[in-house]
């Protein structure tokens, strides 16, 4: 319109003062472009993905991808794999979200259900877990019984656990050797004895040799000794009672005694007694005692001197 100077897009006003209002929504018709609208994004299938939906909105608007990833400030790699669906390419699902919502807003679309297609998508691709197989035991199921190899294969197997448990249990627990009874038999009555009587010492030929096993008779109670072999086997250690006897085994090699007390220990070979190992207190240690060296002893001493300490 000639004379006619714009305002605001609003309206017009005449050099003669006559206001005439102009439609901002209506293209000038003389071409000059002053009046055409923006340019929208258009409006993209709802069930198309969402990446296609991002890109359409972008060119319609005439942005670039770097336009977009400056505008948002995401990154372009992390834009174009938006764009492309590649979710994996993105560091989580949380950024996904993120980056899609950003993306919504800057193209003018709703962020709100670009995020919520953005879940869909990923809940779609996540994959399913396998299911789980309970292989349970079924007696009328002749595949799932165990063969006849198998059952005698653990019972095997039982027996060699139960046949190395009673190995281990004798080899630690059981004693070394069956120990002969230490109970005195009723026709050999310990002999009576004065404990620390001097007593003059019998000669060695007072007596005739007799053969026989070899026993030793408490004579007092809680009489320690200890009955080994020449290799150091234990025969038999206690402490004991006063007329509990011990008898050697007469298959022993070499036996030997340890004791603290051979004054309180009597003596006896096949039944005959024979002087003890001495007359006072003190410790003797590898003492033969095979009826061949207790003979060979020489006579004891009497002796009044005072008890020797027990040193171990």
């Amino acid at each position: 319109m000639p004379g006619t100077t714009m305002n605001d897009g609003s309206y017009a006003v005449a050099e003669d003062g006559e206001r005439n209002t102009v439609s901002p929504d209506r293209t000038d018709t003389g071409g000059s472009g002053s009046g055409a609208e923006s340019p929208r994004p258009p409006v993209v299938d709802a069930h198309a993905s969402v990446s296609r939906r991002l890109v359409v909105a972008r060119e319609a608007l005439g942005l670039s991808a770097a336009e977009i990833a400056r505008r948002t400030r995401v990154t372009i790699r992390h834009i174009d794999a938006l764009e492309a669906g590649d979710y994996s390419a993105l560091p989580g699902r949380p950024y996904a979200i993120g980056f899609a919502k950003a993306y919504a807003r800057a193209v003018g679309l709703g962020d709100t259900e670009i995020a919520d297609a953005v879940r869909l998508e990923l809940q779609g691709r996540a994959p399913r877990p396998e299911p789980r197989v309970l292989n349970q035991f079924e007696v009328g199921d002749p595949a799932k019984t165990p063969s006849r190899l198998v059952g005698w294969l653990a019972l095997l197997l039982v027996g060699a656990l139960l046949a190395m448990g009673g190995i281990f249990w004798r080899s630690y627990y059981a004693p070394a050797v069956s120990l002969p009874s230490l109970v005195q038999e009723a026709d050999q009555p310990a002999p009576a004895a004065k404990p620390n009587a001097v007593r003059p010492a019998q000669p060695a030929t007072a007596q005739p040799l007799a053969n026989g096993p070899v026993m030793f008779s408490a004579l007092e109670e809680g009489i320690w000794v200890k009955f080994y072999d020449g290799q150091g086997k234990q025969l038999m250690q206690k402490q004991l009672a006063k007329g509990e006897s011990y008898t050697v085994p007469a298959d022993a090699v070499s036996p030997k005694l340890w004791t603290g007390r051979p004054d309180a220990l009597a003596i006896t070979i096949g039944g005959q007694p024979i002087p003890r190992l001495a007359e006072v207190e003190k410790v003797m240690k590898d003492i033969p005692v095979d009826a061949a060296s207790l003979r060979a002893r020489p006579p004891i001493q009497p002796s009044i001197a005072s008890p020797a300490p027990i040193a171990q």
